[in-house]
């Protein structure tokens, strides 16, 4: 089969295009032909050696945590999953990854694939949709008619978010996001205001547009000075989810220096989200999820921003345009399209 797979770590040159061989099924396994492998920035993080809780541990190794497609082969002991189900998930990124034609999954993580939604569309919903539905109900904890500021608001993440946080209640929702282009298309998802957070002092209209009282949520993708301008932004008692960290940077930000600056002392939360505590420990709720996702794309109140579809063979393209910022949107390869 063909796969994208990094012989080392470094720029998205590292990605090759090569004949590998098809996974072996084991007990408990599935095979299925891939026919959308879902991007995410953990993937450029882990080809760059930049900062994810997971680094690549063998060379080669194929990328990738996202898939959909047809099951084609189970291995012993599967009762719940037969030959031509149509499923979707997310594998674990320890062993090899979805950047490929053929993917094998444990039984126990496949998902079926929802009617009516394409396997491009089902990647989106995976990794980037759950953590947008999770940010917005666990990690901000959004309450009808809060206020909330999504940062990175045109990515797979924040485009996402935007919507959700309109379907969920959401009262006045502000993003942000770095060019005009984008901006625009944040707007045109349903928020309310788009604001340009590569602008010292932006936290300020944040505060004019809430009324001078500050956003009660805040989804935060990036640490450094970008975290301190959202600290800036916060109503008393609001909550913060952090999630990312596209500049490669923790937050890093002196918390008693924010508070004798009278930031961060009317009571906030600032939280990290992690998307494997559902995998670890909240399976029901996942799938509960991704049922809801599902239903809201069916429904026409989730549009799913597709920023590029390329073929397997330019995954290295791919990273090269996300990791230039110049996607919106969820970005996936097509294994057979070559």
């Amino acid at each position: 089969m063909k796969a994208a797979q990094i012989h080392r770590q470094g720029p998205p040159e590292v990605l090759v295009y090569e004949d590998v061989p098809v996974p072996e099924v084991h007990a408990g396994d599935v095979l299925v032909r891939n026919e959308a492998a879902g991007i995410n920035f953990a993937d450029i993080e882990r080809r760059r050696a930049g900062y994810y809780p997971v680094p690549v541990t063998r060379f080669p190794s194929i990328l990738g945590g996202e898939y959909a497609g047809e099951v084609v082969a189970v291995g012993d002991g599967v009762t719940d999953v037969k030959v031509g189900d149509r499923v979707f998930g997310i594998i674990d990124v320890k062993g090899d990854g979805c950047y490929a034609q053929y993917v094998k999954a444990r039984a126990g993580d496949v998902y079926p694939l929802p009617d009516g939604i394409s396997p491009a569309d089902a990647t989106a919903l995976l990794i980037q949709g759950l953590t947008a539905y999770f940010l917005i109900r666990d990690g901000v904890r959004l309450a009808k008619d809060d206020s909330v500021l999504i940062l990175a608001a045109a990515g797979g993440v924040g485009s996402l978010a935007v919507q959700i946080a309109r379907i969920l209640g959401a009262g006045r929702i502000i993003g942000a996001a770095s060019t005009p282009e984008k901006r625009r298309s944040v707007l045109d998802l349903g928020a309310d205001a788009a604001i340009d957070y590569t602008e010292p002092g932006w936290h300020e209209e944040v505060r004019r547009l809430t009324d001078g009282w500050g956003v009660d949520g805040a989804l935060a993708a990036a640490g450094g000075e970008v975290f301190r301008e959202t600290l800036a932004g916060l109503a008393p008692r609001a909550r913060v989810a952090i999630f990312g960290g596209a500049n490669g940077e923790l937050p890093g930000v002196d918390f008693a220096a924010e508070m004798s600056q009278g930031r961060l002392a009317m009571n906030q939360t600032v939280g990290f989200f992690n998307l494997r505590y559902y995998e670890a420990h909240a399976r029901a709720e996942m799938r509960q999820a991704l049922a809801e996702l599902a239903e809201y794309v069916r429904s026409g109140r989730l549009r799913l921003d597709h920023g590029r579809q390329l073929p397997l063979s330019e995954a290295a393209e791919a990273h090269r345009l996300i990791e230039t910022r110049q996607t919106t949107g969820k970005v996936v390869l097509l294994p057979w399209a070559d």
